[in-house]
Formats: structure tokens, C-alpha cells, sequence
């Protein structure tokens, strides 16, 4: 039998549990549910804008129901969790398939984004995040590996699926799946444990701060826009490839290929991620993980020869990995892991958040006359921006031990 890693060697059911979880988040992820986009517009009439506003509001509504109901991991056994989670998610493909018309997408937007892109990625970086705390960021990073997994394999998958039995075959083919082959092997790494899952690897690593005194902490704050920048640019980018594309004379295959580019980047960086954040720390990390995304913006903007949608992919992909990783990791090395999961939907409603209003800012700019190199060089401004901002924040200077303490940090 293969040999686990050492840093998995102790609850590797739980880690491989993580990487299970994230990589099911897919059926609910842009890179899934976009390969369905002209077969729903063209079903029930719908314009490009019209079809962008219902993905949009689903979106902005699953990033509320996430913050109410992020807390839940803290207090529900992994099994539980496990399964409502993958349950809601398959309902959310079955309701896909028999969407009998256009008002249908709005509840089945909501639950893919939700249980989906939501709750099955805070389930997942929740988990690792939790349960190991001397290796953290290995675990993370392997945790990770599951987005560049259901990258490769759910829209091709889901391409060919559609070729042969049309769009809502291709929804009850992938509620299947989550029921058949995801939800057991699930319920089997998450065995029997209880609402803290297994042992932690350090023994200080159950205390922690509350959400309401992280909410408090200026640090928060600043932080966090470091950690919003990638969703943010990266559904921005990928969500406009096709404006992209034409503004530099790109062809759509060109651009299809260089999406490998972003696949193998963030794959790659994977594999140095989490030793990195387990030597440097993820508020180290964090900044210096943005470093290639703003080098790829800039590229994009100044220039737009054939191999720069390879290049600034590729370069847009060592960045999801690199801030992934240190953002998983973030929150449990400086607020603890008691309240992890609270804390976590805090920040995970946040990328939602941002996922939504991406786009349709992005989409505004493009409409109103701004060219795709402006446009990639106001994101670089940002990222550099965001970056900059943590540079500012100090380290906590109360370790909370429970609700009594308060967070004392100077931003």
C-alpha cells in the first residue's frame, strides 16, 4: 500500500475528507456551471445580460445564507454537515434539470452557489484549516489540489455529456454522481467524528477568538481585501475571456488552450504552497502570493502577443494557488480554531460576494469604452493595493481564550 506523507500520517482520512469536499464544490464553481450557458440562454430566451443578472442576484443571496449558516460546521458532526451539504447540491443539479422555465434558474443558481462554490469549499478549508495545525498549510495546499482536479474533469466531462444526451441530462448525470459517489466516500473519511473531527496537532490549537471579536479587529480588515483579490480578478478575467479575446485578436481556441496554462500553474504551485506557509506564515505569504498575479495584469495590459494568454494565465494560476493556501491558513494562525468555522464564513461570504459583483463590474467598464488593457491594469492597481494593506497590519496582542477576551489588534 501507497505510503502516506508524514504530515498526513495522523488523520489522513480527514485530510483526503478535505480534498474530497473541495473538489465537489465544482458542480456549484463558474468553470462548471458556464459550459451550460448558451444551451439555458438559448432553452428559455434569454439575453446575455439577462441570464448574467439571475446568476449574479443567486450568487449575492447564497454569500447571505452562507454567513448565517457558516457557523454550523463549529457545532455539527463532519457526517452531518457531509450530508446536507452534498444533498442540497444534488437537489440543486436535479432542480437544473427540470427547470421548466426561465424563473426556475434563480433557486437552482442559488443552491449550486450556495452548497456548491459555498459551503462544500468552507466544509473542505474548514477542515484542514481545523485538524492540523502543525502542518496546516501542507494540508491546506493538499486540500486545494481538489479545484485544479474539478478543473480538469467536470467541464470537459460535462462538454461531452451535453454532446451526447443534451443540457439536463448532464444535471441529473452530476446529481448521480454527488449521490452515488460523493456523498459515501464522504460519510467513509469523515467516519466517526464528532463536531471537532479528530485530534488537532497542537494542543493549544482549540482555543480562539469569536466571529463578533474578529469582526472587531481592525487587522480583519485589512487582510482581507489581500484574500478577495483573487476570486475577484479571477472570475472577472475568465468570466470576459470571450471580450478578451477580441479586443487583442485572440481566437477562442487560443484562449481555450492557454486555460491549461492557468490549470498547470495552479496545480504546480500547489506542491510548494503549503511548505511555504508552514515556514513563512500565512500573513507573510499572503502578499508575496499576489506578486504574479499583478506581473500577469500588467503583461495582459501592455502587451498582446500569442504566447501572453499562456504567460498571464499561468502567472494568474501560481496566485490561486499561492493565496489559497496562505488565505486558508490566515484565519486559524492569528484567531485560533475554536470558532473557525464562523470566522471562515465570514470570509467565505465575502468571495462569494465578490465572485458576484465581479463580472458585472468588469461588464459595466468594457460596455462603457474601457479597453481590456486599461482594464488590466486598474485590476493590477488593486491587487498591488490590497497587497500593500497588510503590510500594515501587527500581530494580536491578547491571545483569546474564549468569549471573555477581546481582540486587541492595531492596524
Amino acid at each position: 500500500m501507497f505510503p502516506l506523507p508524514i504530515f498526513i500520517r495522523h488523520d489522513g482520512n480527514l485530510a483526503f475528507f478535505a480534498l474530497l469536499t473541495v473538489a465537489a464544490s465544482g458542480f456549484g464553481q463558474t468553470f462548471f456551471i458556464s459550459i451550460f450557458g448558451s444551451a439555458l440562454r438559448a432553452e428559455f430566451s434569454l439575453s446575455h445580460a439577462h441570464y448574467g443578472m439571475v446568476y449574479s442576484g443567486a450568487t449575492l443571496a447564497s454569500a447571505l445564507a452562507l454567513f448565517a449558516c457558516g457557523g454550523l460546521v463549529d457545532r455539527w458532526p463532519l457526517r452531518r454537515s457531509a450530508l446536507l451539504v452534498t444533498l442540497l447540491l444534488a437537489a440543486a443539479c436535479l432542480l437544473m434539470a427540470g427547470a421548466p422555465a426561465a424563473w426556475a434558474l434563480l433557486p437552482g443558481f442559488f443552491l449550486l452557489r450556495f452548497a456548491g462554490q459555498g459551503f462544500m469549499t468552507h466544509l473542505g478549508m474548514t477542515t484542514a484549516g481545523r485538524h492540523f495545525s502543525d502542518n496546516r498549510g501542507k494540508v491546506i495546499a493538499l486540500a486545494a489540489v481538489g479545484f485544479p482536479l474539478a478543473e480538469a474533469i467536470l467541464p470537459g466531462g460535462g462538454a461531452l455529456l451535453i454532446q451526447w444526451g443534451g443540457w439536463r441530462s448532464a444535471w441529473y448525470v452530476s446529481a448521480a454522481l454527488l449521490v452515488l459517489l460523493v456523498l459515501p466516500g464522504l460519510l467513509a473519511l469523515a467516519g466517526g467524528t464528532g463536531r471537532l473531527g479528530g485530534r488537532a496537532q497542537s494542543s493549544g490549537d482549540g482555543s480562539g477568538y469569536t466571529r463578533a471579536q474578529v469582526l472587531r479587529d481592525p487587522g480583519f480588515y485589512l487582510l482581507l481585501p489581500a484574500a478577495l483579490m483573487t476570486p475577484f480578478v479571477v472570475t472577472a478575467v475568465l468570466f470576459h475571456q470571450g471580450a478578451i479575446g477580441e479586443s487583442r485578436g485572440w481566437p477562442l481556441t487560443l484562449m481555450a488552450g492557454a486555460f491549461g496554462g492557468y490549470a498547470m500553474g495552479h496545480l504546480l504551485m500547489l506542491f510548494v504552497a503549503g511548505g511555504l506557509v508552514d515556514r513563512l506564515g500565512a500573513r507573510r505569504c499572503l502578499p508575496l502570493a499576489l506578486v504574479p498575479m499583478i506581473a500577469g495584469l500588467l503583461l495582459l495590459s501592455l502587451r498582446g502577443d500569442g504566447w501572453v494568454p499562456y504567460a498571464y494565465l499561468t502567472l494568474l494560476g501560481i496566485t490561486q494557488a499561492g493565496t489559497g493556501t496562505a488565505g486558508g491558513a490566515l484565519w486559524p494562525e492569528r484567531y485560533g480554531s475554536r470558532h473557525l468555522g464562523a470566522i471562515r464564513s465570514v470570509s467565505q461570504a465575502a468571495m462569494v460576494l465578490a465572485t458576484a459583483v465581479s463580472p458585472l463590474v468588469a461588464g459595466v467598464l468594457l460596455d462603457r469604452g474601457i479597453g481590456v488593457e486599461a482594464l488590466a491594469g486598474l485590476l493590477a492597481a488593486l491587487v498591488l493595493l490590497s497587497a500593500l494593506l497588510t503590510l500594515l497590519v501587527r500581530p494580536l496582542s491578547v491571545s483569546a481564550g474564549g468569549r471573555g477576551s477581546s481582540a486587541t489588534a492595531a492596524g
